[in-house]
């Protein structure tokens, strides 16, 4: 019986460090995650910023610049967690390298 759990637990050890050696790099995770998010929104931002009356772009843009923070914080954990499950080393190179927001939605 001891034998049984001892084999059973050491199984499950096993299973609990391969599926940590397939989990993707954290920190690639949060550049790819931190890129993509930063991309969207200024070009959604820009696009809104670009709709104003002239006379009001700047307060826009400052609205967007300030509320950029907490937009980002908001979804950058979920991001880099479904990142590293996903474990897709091309994706987050992707996502990385991207220049526009365009490439970055590109990558998925």
């Amino acid at each position: 019986m001891r034998l049984a759990i001892a084999l059973a637990l050491a199984s499950m050890v096993v299973s609990i460090v391969a599926l940590g050696a397939c989990r993707g790099d954290p920190v690639k995770c949060d550049q790819g995650c931190r890129n993509y998010a930063t991309l969207v929104y200024w070009k959604q931002a820009e696009a809104k910023i670009a709709a104003a009356p002239a006379d009001q772009r700047d307060a826009v843009r400052k609205r967007h610049h300030d509320e950029f923070d907490s937009y980002l914080e908001q979804g950058l954990a979920v991001c880099v967690s479904q990142c590293q499950s996903a474990n897709n080393t091309n994706q987050i190179e992707c996502m990385i390298a991207a220049k526009t927001a365009d490439q970055a939605t590109a990558c998925q």
